[in-house]
């Protein structure tokens, strides 16, 4: 078999073969394939595409191509959830405890944040001491005792993928549905878990930032996770602004411990109950979804879910009293607030400029070696829909080096949009399971 027959084939439209794709995917993790055929070979895709089984046996070569997390000592159908990725979406660190708290066993591998979306990772170590780095056998036996644990990935989870990311990065071949599809799944199937629910962002803080783009990633992500034996399902969901008011790690937390103590802002109250409600129906403790949402609120009114991220703190090395007093979490030293210089109704928010703003305040990393504060942030003041006036704080920044505030100010200034009227966007735009597509 030569890579410069695969690579014709599918640059005249071929389907490869299941042969096809393990030899250039086994190839070039072992370093025998040089980039330069693979480049060609992604080009290839890119413009040809590949169909579902294409897709689905490129993911599972991925997922092959290194170590697989064996959960299977774990008792109970663990179940996986996965952000494509957002500006203030906290959803992990409320959706684990009360899936945990429920039953469902939340085994889950997460990473650091880079850009200006934030990593789960990041946001944990809030909490001094808390440990990300865990050996497996205190990862199964944290899940086992407590119902969660929460670490940072392999190095050799997925390799393929890594490789292939990084290439496809610098040759203009990122943006291919089966390639990005086969990117995220490959590392969550990787992760060992035996069902998987997605929420995949749409709009202006998303990757993909049309309905139609972003659903059908989602049928192409259900189709894997199918294919591969995962019952898998994705929920559409809207970030054409960002989710929650806060935007930065401790900021964050914070709001995550109010949503956990029946507060906090209702939209990601809303999203956190509709991912774990269907987590619980993909872990079998309720028949359907309304079910599940009723064994769910039960769980937050009675404080279970915040005991439970209390026990997960502490399980990871932090100090549990911090979840019941979140004052003691990093602080900033300066708020400074960012006013309207009209008045109006807010009619947009440009979501990825206000997790740039954050960026710049020293909340997120432009490259993996950047250092971030923890404290610092933003918190909104408005969101879409909410009436202002000219002189009114629109956002307050959080701040410890003054040098970026200037900068970051016209940025989330110019974010918003404010006009005559508004109304809120819908925020669950649907939901893709294996046999059907359910838009709302």
């Amino acid at each position: 078999m030569r890579m410069y027959d695969i690579i014709m084939k599918k640059r005249n439209g071929g389907e490869l073969t299941t042969e096809e794709i393990n030899f250039f995917i086994e190839g070039y993790t072992n370093g025998e394939i040089p980039d330069y055929q693979v480049s060609a070979l992604m080009m290839a895709i890119y413009f040809q595409k590949m169909n579902t089984r294409e897709t689905a046996e490129l993911t599972q070569a991925m997922v092959e191509s290194g170590e697989i997390m064996d959960l299977s000592s774990i008792h109970g159908i663990k179940v996986d959830k996965h952000s494509t990725g957002g500006v203030g979406d906290t959803t992990t660190l409320i959706v684990g405890p009360i899936v945990a708290a429920a039953g469902v066993p939340v085994a889950k591998m997460s990473g650091r944040g880079l850009g200006h979306t934030g990593g789960t990772i990041d946001k944990l170590e809030s909490f001094a001491g808390f440990q990300v780095d865990l050996p497996i056998e205190k990862f199964i036996g944290n899940v086992n005792e407590i119902g969660i644990a929460l670490a940072g990935q392999t190095a050799n989870l997925a390799p393929a993928d890594k490789k292939l990311y990084a290439l496809r990065d610098v040759t203009a071949t990122v943006d291919n549905l089966s390639l990005i599809a086969g990117s995220i799944m490959s590392k969550k199937i990787a992760s060992g878990a035996d069902a998987i629910v997605l929420d995949v962002k749409t709009g202006s803080g998303a990757f993909m930032k049309t309905e139609e783009d972003s659903f059908a990633l989602a049928r192409a992500m259900v189709d894997i996770g199918t294919h591969t034996k995962r019952n898998t399902i994705a929920v559409v969901t809207d970030m054409d602004q960002p989710l929650g008011y806060a935007i930065g790690n401790a900021l964050e937390v914070k709001e995550a411990i109010d949503v956990l103590n029946g507060k906090g802002p209702e939209d990601l109250r809303e999203l956190c109950l509709t991912l774990a409600s269907q987590m619980l129906v993909l872990g079998e403790k309720a028949a359907t979804d309304t079910e599940a949402r009723v064994i769910l609120e039960e769980i937050i009114a009675s404080g279970a879910g915040l005991q439970k991220f209390a026990d997960f703190v502490e399980a990871q090395g932090g100090d549990p009293e911090w979840v019941k007093n979140p004052d003691r979490l990093p602080t900033a030293a300066r708020e400074i607030p960012v006013l309207a210089t009209q008045s109006g109704v807010v009619s947009s928010i440009e979501a990825e400029s206000v997790g740039i703003a954050g960026l710049l305040l020293g909340a997120g990393r432009e490259t993996k070696a950047s250092k971030i504060d923890l404290a610092v942030g933003i918190l909104l003041k408005k969101k879409i829909g909410d009436p202002v006036e000219a002189g009114e704080a629109l956002a307050v920044l959080h701040v410890n080096d003054e040098a970026k505030v200037e900068e970051a100010t016209a940025r989330l200034r110019k974010a918003y949009g404010i006009s005559e009227s508004a109304e809120s966007p819908k925020l669950i735009k649907g939901i893709v399971r294996s046999d059907e597509t359910i838009k709302f």
